[in-house]
């Protein structure tokens, strides 16, 4: 016996399933079986019937009744049409019918074990496998394994043994080359739904089978953050998972009951003739791997922990989230735990994305076919109000409609809905956050525990106030007023928390952490890496073309006036950006690039998104586009433009552009359809699309905007998306660095690491110095949180006039202080007011005092007056642009797997800023120009970049900084500074050279690292 071959594998799959995942196994080779399968009907006949006669007599019976021997044809020809017309998957989950009468061609679990009747049906459904089944009347060829469904067929897998020589890429190309999609059993939606090519080492799945253009995606568990297996723990298959879990019976039963459903999207094409044609394009959705491992910890956690759990999904963009959710509130809507009693009594989604609320509703409507059980909350507050109370299983809002709920209830009860009434005393309830951030732990992710939870936190209130042996007085209201708000911050005992994100913040992992497999947040983990790696998204980082522009600028007037540094910095940047020459060159760059090498990509039907850099930048750019490309007579370029609301023309008073008038009457609703279209190519945005849009055909960015951190990661990865056709992408990025992208990209590339959380006594760190001050005092706080948490029934038309009065003493307070110390306090009270509102969520601090003192704050910031700026500077008629060059600095791929990055960083105090100098505006002309002129690399900023580093951690100039002023330190550091150089010499000896023999370059870098060096030093003092 051959032990390397296939049918090895095959032997092990069928008896691990046989015995050990409850399926039998059925040869239609040889024994009793032999020849029963129906290649015409595709199906088992024998098996199908004998389901229908044990588990609905009364309806066969009846069929028999009627048709004598001639019932089995006639319900299997009633079954193989209603297969024809519906589909298979429709058909399994809600039978069909025959004469009037329903039959069931499979029972599915029920939610709960309350009715053994039908747990006995359950129990009655017969999975079987078998080998090498013939299913052609046309040719000889056979399937290696096809699992079936009481005789019919829903799975077929090719198996290959690399020890063979055959791995699962062999098993792929048989379905594209020798599996011909016409064949009944391959046919979409309506027999076998998913084909599984199997080696020892890897699975990939395919829901339609399309010849060469069958789409396979990996079906894998993952290897630490790769692609790929992990050995087996048994020293068996990698890949046995697939058949000893995900085609248990249970398991299997599972998925074709409550995953797999079919997508349908509508699709805009271009027929030959030129017109755009609408096709509806349908997509059966068989869960990825991850998705399905999520849903179901998720769905077990919460079964055996109940409520009041904060768990964080950190799946990778373009990993199939909006699924993931629609899966995971249709299952936890009706779990029940061991003892048959439902969990949550409502699953409230919190999103902003319109495409998934549709999402949602079309993938649960093939699960329940009740109405009522998907309500999306699109009117106003009202609605939600009448949601929760209605206990609709399934809510889908935003978070933003939290804070009126309580408003608008009271409402509803004085006008005609006096008996509504929103009881959470004995509920709980799940809720599913849509890209989770810190924006959900701020002050509308409170509001929503507080009416989920407001029973609970009102008789917490009230015990609060027993304990203290409070009375029924003002005192005693307002401070339960204040325990109420304070009771929402931390968990609820009654809501549990879903957060999906594939780039969690700092703030996110602190919250939402519930322990995963490494003991931490997040709780479930697929990584962009591993989607990479698998090809679910594309590497965006893999071809980075990094673009600056060096210019000189003169002045052009003989008034050289005083300037403050900062403030004229920021207005010369702005003119060299928005100057026509520069537009004009970098469209000229673009446009260019797209027609050469872009264009043609993805069946000519790739798109870019040009991100600029404010509205009026978005403006420009179309403008320069249109004209670019009227100029050139080109007809395969055109061009969309995305910003909000109204941007009013500095350069013609009066003139005003909207994104409609731009877009030649395209409306805001439509500007994405449109853009699906073949009649654009490129989209120019500014401050929209970054986040949330989804469009395959997006292959190239054009970057012409400062990107950091999250806004870098969520920007760019709009390319990351997968369609047949697209096998790279492309950035060319004109202002940033690629050292600064990948800092960007590194902490979410594998698990995201944050830094530990801060002592829970450093809010009161921050309490004692706030009182230090001498601007808040205690009765002051205590007068307005009395009136604030007045109770509504003793409200009074005065309470807003009397908070203001009772912050404006502390606001005149504030003004008689000298600026800088002013500001310095302010700063403060910011930083107590951020650190409380995230750490009250994960420390129960459980301090009215803290509560109190933070809602004074609140209201208090909002009054104090912002700091003078002066008015901008307008340097247009001063300065004129007399050199500019636009130059490749560096192409290739930006290695993520290179290096480490840095752990997320938590909420700590900051700075309150320096003085703006005032230099003369020619010498900060020459200061740009010394900066963006040169030849000078990123090596040599690495140089000043180190010298800085060793200059901080010198003892001697530590010492002269903790008791110099600037100017005094400048002495020592000087006489230091030529050491410095001469240590980092070897290496660098140009611009060693330079800052030797050129006095004023030395200067400049003498200036520039003496205040660097002296502020961080400061710092630590």
């Amino acid at each position: 016996m051959k032990k390397h071959t296939e049918a090895r594998l095959e032997d092990a799959i069928i008896d691990s399933l046989c015995k050990g995942s409850g399926y039998v196994h059925v040869d239609y080779r040889d024994g009793e079986a032999k020849g029963r399968y129906d290649k015409a009907r595709a199906l088992d006949p024998v098996m199908v019937l004998d389901f229908i006669q044990k588990t609905q007599e009364k309806a066969w019976k009846s069929l028999r009744g009627i048709h004598d021997e001639e019932a089995g044809k006639v319900v299997l020809d009633h079954l193989c049409k209603e297969l024809d017309t519906k589909g298979i998957l429709k058909v399994l989950r809600q039978g069909f019918k025959c004469y009037g009468k329903k039959l069931r061609v499979a029972i599915f679990a029920p939610n709960n074990a309350m009715n053994p009747d039908t747990l006995a049906l359950y129990d009655a459904n017969v999975l079987s496998v078998t080998r090498q089944l013939y299913y052609s009347e046309e040719n000889s060829n056979s399937l290696d394994l096809v699992l079936f469904i009481n005789g019919l067929p829903v799975i077929t897998a090719e198996l290959k043994n690399p020890l063979s020589g055959q791995t699962v890429e062999h098993a792929k190309k048989q379905y594209k080359r020798d599996r011909d999609p016409r064949e009944l059993i391959f046919k979409f939606k309506k027999r076998t739904l998913v084909h599984f090519a199997v080696d020892q080492d890897s699975v990939f799945m395919a829901t339609r089978l399309s010849e060469s253009k069958t789409y396979f995606l990996p079906f894998n568990l993952g290897n630490s953050g790769h692609a790929g297996n992990p050995v087996a723990r048994d020293g068996g298959y990698r890949t046995a998972y697939l058949w000893c879990e995900v085609w248990q019976r249970d398991s299997l039963l599972d998925i074709f009951g409550r995953f797999m459903h079919l997508e349908v999207k509508e699709k805009r094409i271009l027929t030959d003739s030129g017109a755009i044609k609408k096709i509806t394009k349908e997509t059966m959705i068989f869960p990825r791997y991850h998705q399905l491992d999520s849903v179901r910890k998720l769905v077990s956690s919460a079964r055996n922990n109940g409520p009041g759990r904060n768990y964080l999904i950190q799946h990778s963009a373009g990993s199939g989230k909006s699924n993931s959710i629609a899966w995971l509130a249709h299952r936890l809507s009706s779990l029940h735990d061991v003892n048959d009693k439902r969990i949550f009594d409502s699953v409230i989604v919190v999103t902003d994305r319109r495409v998934l609320d549709q999402q949602l509703q079309n993938t649960i409507s093939q699960f329940d076919h009740k109405k009522g059980v998907v309500e999306k909350i699109e009117e106003d507050t009202r609605q939600l109000v009448k949601a929760l109370a209605s206990g609709t299983p399934i809510v889908i809002t935003t978070l933003q409609k939290f804070p009126f709920v309580s408003e608008t209830l009271e409402k509803l009860r004085e006008e005609d809905h006096p008996g509504i009434e929103i009881s959470t005393r004995e509920k709980n309830f799940a809720v599913i956050v849509d890209e989770a951030h810190s924006s959900q732990s701020g002050e509308s992710a409170m509001e929503l525990k507080g009416v989920l939870n407001a029973d609970r936190i009102q008789e917490e209130a009230a015990t609060y106030a027993a304990d203290h042996g409070l009375d029924e007085d003002d005192d005693a209201d307002h401070l339960a007023g204040v325990v109420r708000e304070m009771m929402k911050r931390g968990k609820q005992s009654n809501l549990s928390f879903f957060a999906f994100t594939a780039t969690p913040k700092y703030k996110t992992k602190k919250v939402f952490d519930e322990p995963g497999p490494s003991g931490e947040s997040p709780f479930h983990l697929y990584t962009m890496r591993q989607a990479i790696e698998e090809r679910f998204i594309l590497d965006v980082l893999k071809n980075y073309v990094n673009y600056e522009a060096y210019y000189r600028i003169v002045l052009a007037t003989e008034n050289d006036k005083n300037v403050e540094r900062k403030k004229a910095a920021r207005a010369l940047a702005r003119i060299l950006t928005l100057h026509p020459h520069n537009l004009a060159e970098k469209t000229k760059v673009i446009v260019e690039h797209f027609r050469t090498h872009v264009k043609h990509k993805i069946g000519g039907r790739a798109k870019a998104m040009v991100v600029t850099d404010s509205r009026l930048h978005a403006v420009r750019y179309k403008q320069a586009f249109d004209k670019y490309i009227t100029d050139k007579g080109y007809t395969d370029v055109k061009s969309l433009v995305a910003f909000s609301g109204i941007v009013e023309d500095p350069d013609a008073p009066g003139k005003t552009w909207s994104e409609v008038s731009m877009n030649g009457g395209v409306k805001e609703s439509e500007l994405p359809e449109k853009f699906d279209t073949p009649e654009y190519q490129v989209l120019l945005v500014a401050e929209k699309y970054q986040t949330g849009f989804d469009q395959p055909f997006l292959h190239t960015m054009y970057v012409d905007k400062k990107l950091s951190g999250l806004q870098a990661v969520q920007t760019l990865s709009r390319l990351n998306r997968t369609c047949l056709g697209k096998e790279d992408t492309f950035v060319l990025d004109f202002r940033n660095k690629p050292e600064e992208i990948f800092n960007a990209f590194k902490p979410y590339y594998e698990e995201t690491p944050a830094e530990e959380l801060t002592d829970a006594q450093h809010l009161y760190r921050l309490q004692h110095q706030i009182e230090e001050t001498g601007l808040i005092y205690e009765e002051e706080v205590s007068d307005f949180c009395s009136v604030y948490f007045k109770p509504r029934r003793k409200e009074t038309v005065h309470d807003h006039s009397q908070m203001n009065g009772i912050l404006d003493q502390a606001v005149e307070r504030f003004k008689e202080r000298p600026r800088e110390e002013a500001e310095q306090v302010k700063t403060l009270l910011v930083n107590f007011r951020n650190m409380y509102a995230f750490l009250s969520q994960v420390i129960p601090y459980q301090d009215s005092d803290l509560e109190k003192l933070y809602t004074y704050l609140r209201f208090l910031l909002t009054k104090l007056p912002k700091r003078e700026t002066g008015p901008a500077y307008h340097l247009d008629e001063e300065v004129e642009l007399q050199y500019y060059r636009l130059q490749k600095i560096s192409e290739g791929q930006i290695d993520l797997n290179a290096g480490e990055g840095n752990p997320l960083k938590g909420p700590s105090d900051v700075g309150t800023g320096q003085e703006d100098q005032e230099i003369r505006l020619s010498e900060l002309i020459d200061i740009l120009n010394e900066r963006f002129g040169t030849e000078f690399t990123q090596a040599d900023q690495l140089f000043f970049d180190q010298i800085q580093e060793e200059a901080v951690e010198n003892e001697d100039l530590q010492k002269a900084a903790s008791s110099n002023s600037k100017e005094d330190f400048r002495y020592v550091f000087e006489k230091a500074f030529e050491g410095l150089v001469i240590d980092r010499m070897e290496g660098n000896e140009e611009i060693f050279g330079k800052l030797m023999a050129d006095g004023d370059f030395r200067e400049i870098a003498v200036e520039h690292l003496l205040s660097k060096v002296y502020g961080s030093l400061k710092k630590r003092v």
